[in-house]
């Protein structure tokens, strides 16, 4: 059976990441990469912001947040930091493969932007692997452009990364999602 995320006046209900979330997020990222022949998810080297989720972004004013399914199980999630003035950089955009289709990526990135604005960032970036071929057509759909080359990581998945960036405009970015 197909849960439905957990819907507040008629849309789906974004929250911050709580550190009790950790293994959710983990679960939800090792369903993503398993879609992907050579992605592996490795909790103790590669995602050590998943460990205490909620204070990962903190420090730089960034934020992580999440939705749930109908049984209250992280279905979705992002975060957004801030490396250098004017720039976020949005992290860990993920949906659960049966949740996909549903505008949650969208909605979550809108929510990321929004959070760049008020803090004063002019673009936003964000690196992918580049076997995530459908995720690289929504961030063009989304306004993202991806830039020429990659950059290789040193994660168990030996990881190439394309970079996509975005210049964001203050207006029209208000975003009316409500955050519990």
């Amino acid at each position: 059976m197909i849960e439905a995320a957990r819907i507040v006046e008629d849309r789906p209900m974004i929250r911050l990441v709580l550190d009790s979330d950790a293994q959710d997020l983990f679960g939800l990222l090792s369903l993503c990469y398993a879609e992907y022949p050579g992605c592996f998810v490795d909790p103790h080297d590669d995602l050590p912001d998943l460990v205490a989720p909620s204070a990962s972004y903190a420090a730089t004013n960034g934020a992580f947040w999440a939705v749930e399914d109908a049984r209250g199980r992280v279905c979705a999630c992002v975060a957004v930091d801030f490396p250098e003035t004017g720039t976020a950089e949005l992290h860990r955009l993920y949906v659960r493969p049966d949740q996909r289709g549903r505008g949650l990526g969208a909605m979550l990135v809108r929510q990321a932007e929004s959070h760049a604005v008020t803090q004063g960032a002019s673009r936003v970036v964000l690196w992918s692997d580049t076997r995530f071929t459908t995720a690289h057509r929504l961030y063009r759909r989304w306004g993202y452009t991806q830039w020429d080359g990659q950059r290789q990581l040193t994660d168990i998945s030996r990881s190439a990364e394309y970079r996509f960036e975005k210049k964001l405009q203050n207006a029209g970015l208000a975003n009316s999602l409500k955050i519990a």
